[in-house]
């Protein structure tokens, strides 16, 4: 298991990164850590409540060895109904960007189950890289990374 929480706790750029590109739905995308409870203070018009339970959630989660196998669910899916003209190349998908990639199929990944076990799988990917900390990854793995929180609590987004 991955201590999803300390992993995401007290993030400068959790907000900026994830949040603040879904703000056109809810606009109060700034978040507030809360030492006491450890977590995200929920407010009014924020994600912040749903990240707190989506952290909740990885804690549980027993990450893939293989993440990169979820995503391809994902892209396989793609490529099978929506007929898009994408291939995947030396372990890479090809043809489309990949967050957009993701997006559209996790239209199709019930529970969003793929993408839960991919961020699972990316977390502690991370911390074998000894990157303990969201703010502290690699930056191209870090904005997949928030990319792919974002697409997660799009799709969870009540209508």
């Amino acid at each position: 298991m991955i201590d999803a929480k300390k992993f995401f706790g007290q993030s400068d750029l959790l907000d900026r990164l994830v949040l603040r590109q879904l703000s056109h739905i809810k606009h109060n995308w700034e978040l507030v850590w809360d030492d006491e409870n450890e977590k995200y203070e929920p407010e009014e018009d924020s994600y912040a409540e749903k990240l707190n339970q989506l952290i909740e959630e990885f804690g549980r989660v027993n990450p893939p060895q293989k993440y990169h196998e979820n995503e391809d669910c994902l892209a396989e899916y793609v490529v099978a109904n929506l007929h898009w003209q994408i291939n995947k190349v030396n372990g890479r998908w090809v043809g489309a960007d990949y967050v957009r990639i993701l997006e559209q199929g996790g239209f199709h990944d019930i529970d969003e189950v793929n993408l839960i076990l991919a961020t699972a799988g990316r977390i502690k990917a991370a911390t074998d890289r000894n990157q303990y900390h969201f703010d502290y990854m690699e930056q191209s793995h870090q904005k997949i990374l928030a990319n792919v929180l974002a697409i997660i609590l799009y799709h969870r987004t009540d209508p």
